[in-house]
């Protein structure tokens, strides 16, 4: 009995990995803040609801599909050898079960709770990302996180139209934000994993061209992010609150990739890229935070 307990909670585990959960609640985080930019005051609390579990699980089984595609090179590399499926923990058709229910279970959740746009644009994320990147771009260019970059930049406006039932240009703005940073963040990561990569004969970046080449366009993105940041106050759409915070972020991840060129040491590679991921959370959380002290203030 208590074997079989264990094992059932194991599998769980595995399929919970499956999810890429921490990745999930990033991409969740963007979209939620969406749906707050999107309206003046509170949104809508069941469109909110229902879109932000339509849009999780939509990301989770991209994530999943994203295991199975990936699962022959996963177990090439040190980084990733250890996922459920190049162990033999399950089965490809298992987790391509469990992808195909998050799948309509999203999409029903968000043609007719939210409203058809967002479950739309939610699929086509799904596709692009899990398709279209995964099992193809991937593999075919050194420029692969730069295009497939759209899918994970989408969750701004997939919050925005399930509030809304349209694509506002300020959702716009903050998919800009994410398309760019995903470069210099996914880039430091290539960088610190470049040999698992090679082994794998996956193309990223500093496989085909080089870290030196590499750690230059993370600088050159870095400062075109630095830009980018500042259209949603020169747009009217976020005030000084995220107008100083976005300065102060972006002269941090500008320091960082400065340093990256200079000192070569193996553990700053990883130490940009974890920093990239709190650097989006706190820009997102300062445009929530901006966003109803503008609120309250003009009103």
């Amino acid at each position: 009995m208590g074997t079989t307990s264990i094992s059932g909670s194991a599998v769980w585990r595995d399929y919970y990995e499956l999810t890429k959960p921490r990745v999930v609640m990033l991409i969740v985080f963007t979209a939620v803040v969406g749906m707050f930019l999107a309206v003046p005051g509170w949104p809508d609390a069941l469109a909110a609801i229902f879109g932000t579990i339509g849009i999780g699980a939509a990301a989770s089984s991209a994530a999943v599909i994203n295991h199975v595609l990936d699962a022959r090179t996963d177990i090439k590399m040190l980084r990733t050898r250890g996922r459920p499926i190049p162990q033999g923990r399950l089965k490809e058709s298992h987790a391509l079960v469990f992808a195909f229910s998050l799948c309509v279970f999203s999409m029903l959740l968000l043609w007719f709770l939210v409203n058809p746009l967002t479950a739309a644009l939610t699929f086509a994320s799904l596709i692009g990302y899990a398709i279209v990147y995964t099992a193809y771009l991937k593999h075919a260019t050194p420029q692969n996180i730069v295009i497939g970059g759209a899918a994970g930049a989408a969750p701004p406006i997939l919050g925005w139209a399930a509030i809304t039932g349209e694509v506002h240009s300020h959702a716009l703005l903050l998919f800009l934000i994410v398309f760019v940073w995903t470069p210099p963040h996914f880039w430091a990561l290539a960088i610190a994993r470049k040999d698992d990569y090679e082994k794998a004969g996956v193309p990223m970046l500093p496989v085909t061209h080089g870290n030196e080449f590499t750690r230059l366009f993370i600088l050159l993105y870095t400062i075109l992010l630095l830009l980018v940041t500042v259209l949603p106050y020169l747009s009217g759409m976020s005030g000084l609150i995220y107008l100083l915070t976005a300065l102060v972020l972006g002269g941090m991840f500008l320091w960082h990739a400065i340093r990256l060129n200079v000192n070569k040491g193996a553990e700053l590679p990883m130490r940009v890229f974890r920093f990239s991921i709190n650097y989006l959370m706190v820009l997102f959380a300062a445009l929530l935070i901006d966003h109803y002290f503008m609120i309250r203030f003009t009103i």
